[in-house]
């Protein structure tokens, strides 16, 4: 409970997190605090912050929680066979293009593991791990997420993601082998919604990089819109190559070169010194056959041109 409490901020919000009563973690918690002797918790604005004997209390707790996890793992291998579940969270595109064909080749090869995929984005998919309520997580770099010695998890590189421009069908771009950002500077610009994603934003980054500022027009909440507005000759956009949309629409994938290649860096996640759970390892050995499939799709960018 004090660990939620340190990454939700309020007692309220780890109550909810942790599907308890705000009266039942702060009872609690009190009576961890009288039975170590030391205030663990402190106001701070409208919310708390642990003090220093609570943050040495979590530092014990992280590390003897990877140690349980590594116990649970090694007791783990000795189960015959492999059932389930295995519980694996994730945003969209990396269910689409990864979470999903694992899950249905898990189920094909290990007839006994219950697979169970929970989409949501990556700050959740981290909640979800610290709560236990999943078991591996596939995640990308997020502002103020947890950096990569945390205590807590044990994160992976998955895969590098480029991006593709997505064009419409009959566009002057549409047949080349790969193109340059620079290519679309004159055109009108779509890009995902910023309240769900920073697409917006990385696409004027990546834009900026390359020597221009894009017009963007349209904003779209999810990529089948923006593979739409596409499609009907809207504009153009820069895509995640996992992302897919809807199926008859006239749009093209051309890979982007040039000495900055845009990319974006997947992970996959999973609390401290569970990776020897024999169910996590075959989940992570799916998802790397996932990436190795893509990597093998005539359409995935090889190197810059």
């Amino acid at each position: 409970m004090l660990r939620v409490v340190r990454q939700q901020g309020t007692v309220t919000a780890a109550a909810e997190a942790l599907h308890l009563t705000p009266s039942a973690v702060s009872h609690h918690l009190r009576e961890l605090a009288r039975e170590l002797k030391v205030p663990l918790l402190e106001p701070h604005g409208r919310r708390v912050r642990l003090t220093p004997a609570g943050r040495l209390l979590i530092e014990h707790a992280d590390a003897l929680l990877a140690r349980w996890e590594e116990a649970q793992a090694e007791l783990e291998s000795y189960r015959a066979g492999m059932t389930g579940p295995l519980r694996i969270a994730g945003f969209t595109t990396a269910i689409s293009g990864l979470i999903a064909p694992a899950a249905g080749w898990l189920r094909h090869s290990h007839p006994g593991l219950l697979v169970q995929v929970r989409e949501c984005d990556t700050e959740q998919s981290m909640d979800l791990l610290v709560a236990g309520e999943v078991d591996l997580a596939v995640v990308e770099p997020i502002e103020g997420g947890p950096p990569p010695d945390d205590a807590r998890f044990e994160q992976s590189p998955l895969l590098e993601e480029p991006y593709v421009m997505l064009v419409p069908g009959g566009h002057r771009l549409a047949g080349a082998v790969s193109v340059r950002l620079e290519d679309a500077a004159a055109e009108d610009w779509i890009v995902a919604d910023a309240d769900t994603c920073d697409h917006a934003q990385r696409v004027r980054m990546l834009c900026a990089a390359a020597g221009f500022s894009p017009r963007i027009v349209h904003a779209a909440t999810h990529w089948s819109a923006v593979w739409s507005l596409v499609g009907n000759g809207l504009g153009v956009s820069l895509i995640p190559r996992l992302a897919e949309g809807p199926a008859g629409q006239a749009v093209a994938r051309v890979p982007v070169a040039g000495e900055n290649m845009p990319t974006r860096r997947i992970l996959s996640c999973m609390r401290r010194g569970s990776r020897r759970n024999p169910l996590i390892s075959l989940g992570i050995g799916a998802l790397e056959e996932a990436v190795r499939h893509h990597q093998s799709l005539d359409d995935w960018p090889r190197s810059a041109a």
